[in-house]
C-alpha cells in the first residue's frame, strides 16, 4: 500500500487525487543560505527578532532576552507571550503560510519578524533547534518541548519551563562552531540590536543602550553635535562635514544624514544602515535616498517600511518611493537653510558636492537658485558664480564642451566676449534653466563663426596688397574645404586660429559619413548635403602675429629649393600657410582627418627642405679644394 500509495502521489493527475508537497528541509534551509541570506550569521538576527515578537505580543511592558553561550550550545530565552502545544504544531512545523500568524496575533505592523522561516535560518548553523515554551496567554498551559531536525523531522514533547517564555537552543553543526563563540555572538548582538527596546544581555553583559543615538537629549545643541560626530566616527570611520536630522512621518522614519567630508563620485552607490522598528536590518541598504544624494550617509529607524523576504533590504513600494521623496525634501531644505544662514559653510559644501547639487537643479527651483548664486564656474574671465557673470558680461555666451571652451576662451576674452564653460555635467542644462528662475538670465551658446566679426580688419591698402598671398593661401587650401581670411586681433601671440560654424560642422560631418556610406546612402546623404547652404571653415590668419605677418610677406618669386625657376614662392606660401592649418588644427584640439594628416606630414617635410636649403654659391669648399 506505501508503495501503491507513492506511485498514486507520482500520478496524482491521472487519478483526479490531490496530493500535498513533500517539503524537503535541506533543500529549503540549502536554498536560504545560497539565495536568501547573504550570510549564516543573520541567524542570530532571526532568532532575537522571534524573542523580542513575543515580548511585545505578550504586552504590559518589561521583558527581556537573554543569550547565554559555553558548553557548546547557544541558549536564548525570553519571557514573552509562549506557545500551547496547538500553537507549537501549526507555528513551528509549517512552512511558506502566512495565515498562520494571523490566527496566533502575530500579524500586528509592531512586530518585527516571522516565526517559522525566521526560525529556520537557525539551520544554517545547527541540525539540530529546541524550543522550549510556556503560553503565557493561557492560564495553566502546559511547558512544550519542540525539537527540530535538519533532514525534516520533528518531535514534541513535555516540557520542564516553570514560567512563561521561550528558550531556543542552539548545538553547533561542524564548520559553524565559530559563529556561536561567546565573542561572536556577542558582537552579532551588538551589531542587530543594540537599538532594541527590549533589554538584551550576552552571557549577563547588556548590549542595549538607551536607543537611538539621534533622539537621546542632550543639554545644548552644540553637545548633540558633539555626540552624533562621535557616533558617526564610531560607525562609518570619518568627522561628518555637517549633520542632517531625517524624518518621514508616513513611514514612520527618523534618523540622521552624515554629510561625506570629501568628494565622492557620483556613480557612488549610497550604502545606509538602516533598522526596522530598532532591530538592525541591514548596513549597506541602497534605494534610501533619490540617486543624486550620494554624498550623505544615512541612519535611520523606520516603522512602518516593509522589509524583502531576506530582511536585508528595502521592499520597493509606494511607501518607500513616500520616504525617499521625504528624506530629500530634507537635504534640500538643509541647503536652503545654509545658503541663508552660513555662506561660508554653503561654498564649501558645494566645492566638494558640486555635482549632486547639480543634479538637484535639474528639477529643483530653489537648488537652481543656490546653482546660481553660490557655485562657481570657469569662465574666460576666472572662476565665477552664473550671476556674477552675467552682471559682468550681459551678452555672455556658453562653450557646450570643455574642449570648445580651451580653444576658444583666450580669444573670446581677448575680443571681450565673455565665455562660460558648460562642459561638465549637467552644466548645459543648468545654463538652459536659468530663464526659469529669472527671465532675463539668457546665456547664448557660442558659434565660433561669431568671432570673427569682432576681429579687426585691415585697411583697404593693406588688403589689396595681400591679395596675391590670399589667392595663393586659398589655392593651398581649397582642397581642404577652407576659407582662408586675414584679421587683426588678440592674443597677438595666436598665429592663426580654426573656425567653424555649426552648419559648418553639420556639412563636414555628412561629407564624412557619405565618404563611410555604401552607394544608395551615399546618394541620400549627398542630397541632404546638396540642401545644406555652403557654409566652410574658416582659417582666420591674425595680421597682429609677426610670424603671420612675415608670412604673408613672402615674395611669390621666391627661389624653391630645386631650382626649378617654375616652382616659385607660391609653393612657400602654400606650405606654411598649410603648416599653420594643421598647427591651428592641433591646438584647437580639432579631429584630423585622414587628408589633414597628409597634410599636416607634407608640410612639415616641405619647409624642412625649404629650411635646409642652401645655394651652391654659398657652400663651402669641398676638401681637397674641389668645389
Amino acid at each position: 500500500m506505501e508503495d501503491d500509495g507513492g506511485r498514486r502521489a507520482s500520478d496524482g493527475r491521472r487519478d483526479g487525487v490531490e496530493q500535498a508537497f513533500q517539503v524537503d528541509l535541506r533543500g529549503v534551509v540549502d536554498l536560504l543560505s545560497r539565495h536568501l541570506y547573504s550570510s549564516p550569521r543573520v541567524y542570530l538576527r532571526e532568532l532575537l527578532q522571534n524573542a523580542v515578537d513575543a515580548i511585545t505580543a505578550r504586552g504590559g511592558g518589561g521583558g527581556a532576552v537573554r543569550i547565554e553561550t559555553g558548553g557548546g550550545r547557544l541558549r536564548v530565552h525570553d519571557d514573552g507571550v509562549g506557545l500551547t502545544e496547538d500553537e507549537v504544531h501549526r507555528l513551528l512545523a509549517t512552512i511558506g503560510r502566512s495565515s498562520k500568524r494571523d490566527e496566533l496575533g502575530f500579524a500586528r505592523h509592531d512586530f518585527l519578524g516571522q516565526f517559522g522561516i525566521g526560525l529556520l535560518s537557525a539551520f544554517l548553523v545547527a541540525d539540530e533547534i529546541e524550543v522550549e515554551t510556556r503560553s503565557a496567554a493561557v492560564p495553566d498551559a502546559a511547558p512544550v518541548r519542540w525539537t527540530g531536525l535538519a533532514d525534516g523531522r520533528y518531535r514534541v514533547e513535555p516540557g520542564e519551563r516553570d514560567e512563561p517564555g521561550t528558550t531556543v537552543t542552539l548545538r553547533p553543526r561542524p564548520g559553524t562552531a565559530d559563529l556561536l563563540e561567546p565573542a561572536v555572538v556577542a558582537e552579532l548582538a551588538h551589531t542587530y540590536g543594540s537599538l532594541l527596546p527590549v533589554p538584551v544581555t550576552v552571557d549577563g553583559v547588556q548590549i542595549t543602550g538607551d536607543g537611538p543615538p539621534w533622539l537621546a537629549p542632550h543639554p545644548d545643541p552644540a553637545r548633540r553635535r558633539r555626540a552624533l560626530d562621535a557616533y558617526c566616527r564610531d560607525l562609518f570611520g570619518f568627522e561628518p562635514y555637517d549633520v542632517i536630522d531625517l524624518e518621514a512621518p508616513e513611514a514612520g522614519l527618523t534618523g540622521v544624514a552624515f554629510v561625506l567630508p570629501h568628494a565622492v563620485a557620483p556613480t557612488a552607490r549610497g550604502a545606509h544602515r538602516v533598522y526596522l522598528k530598532r532591530m538592525l536590518l541591514a548596513e549597506n541598504v541602497e534605494g534610501l535616498l533619490p540617486d543624486w544624494a550620494f554624498f550623505v550617509r544615512c541612519v535611520v529607524d523606520a516603522g512602518e517600511l516593509r522589509p524583502t523576504a531576506s530582511r536585508e533590504a528595502l521592499y520597493e513600494d509606494e511607501l518607500l518611493e513616500s520616504a525617499r521623496q521625504a528624506l530629500g525634501e530634507r537635504l534640500r531644505q538643509w541647503l536652503v537653510r545654509l545658503a541663508e544662514t552660513d555662506p561660508a559653510r554653503l561654498r564649501g559644501f558645494l566645492r566638494l558636492h558640486h555635482l549632486g547639487v547639480k543634479a538637484m537643479a535639474l528639477h529643483d527651483d530653489e537648488m537652481l537658485r543656490i546653482v546660481d548664486r553660490w557655485l562657481e564656474f570657469e569662465t574666460s574671465a576666472g572662476p565665477m558664480t552664473l550671476a556674477e557673470f552675467r552682471r559682468r558680461h550681459p551678452q555672455g555666451r556658453f562653450a557646450s564642451t570643455v574642449e570648445e571652451f580651451r580653444r576658444l576662451s583666450a580669444v573670446a576674452g581677448a575680443q571681450g566676449v565673455g565665455l562660460v564653460n558648460a562642459g561638465y555635467v549637467h552644466d548645459t542644462e543648468i545654463i538652459r534653466r536659468l530663464p526659469d528662475i529669472d527671465p532675463d538670465a539668457v546665456l547664448r551658446p557660442l558659434d565660433p563663426a561669431e568671432l570673427t566679426t569682432r576681429f579687426g580688419v585691415l585697411d583697404p591698402a593693406a588688403e589689396l596688397a595681400l591679395r596675391p598671398f590670399l589667392a595663393a593661401a586659398q589655392r593651398a587650401l581649397d582642397p581642404l574645404g577652407c576659407e582662408v581670411v586675414i584679421r587683426d586681433f588678440d592674443p597677438a601671440s595666436l598665429p592663426a586660429l580654426y573656425l567653424t560654424s555649426r552648419s559648418a560642422q553639420h556639412r563636414q560631418e555628412m561629407e564624412q559619413a557619405r565618404e563611410l556610406a555604401d552607394d544608395l546612402w551615399a546618394d541620400v546623404l549627398g542630397a541632404l548635403d546638396d540642401a545644406v547652404a555652403a557654409d566652410r571653415p574658416q582659417l582666420v590668419l591674425n595680421y597682429r602675429n609677426p610670424l603671420t605677418r612675415r608670412i604673408t610677406a613672402l615674395a611669390a618669386d621666391a627661389p624653391s629649393p630645386s631650382g626649378d625657376a617654375a616652382r616659385t614662392g607660391d609653393e612657400l606660401v602654400g606650405l606654411a600657410v598649410q603648416g599653420l592649418y594643421g598647427q591651428a588644427l592641433l591646438l584647437g584640439q580639432h579631429p584630423l582627418r585622414p587628408v589633414d594628416t597628409a597634410v599636416l606630414n607634407r608640410s612639415f617635410l616641405g619647409l624642412l627642405e625649404w629650411a635646409v636649403h642652401r645655394p651652391r654659391a654659398a657652400e663651402e669648399p669641398r676638401p681637397g679644394g674641389g668645389e
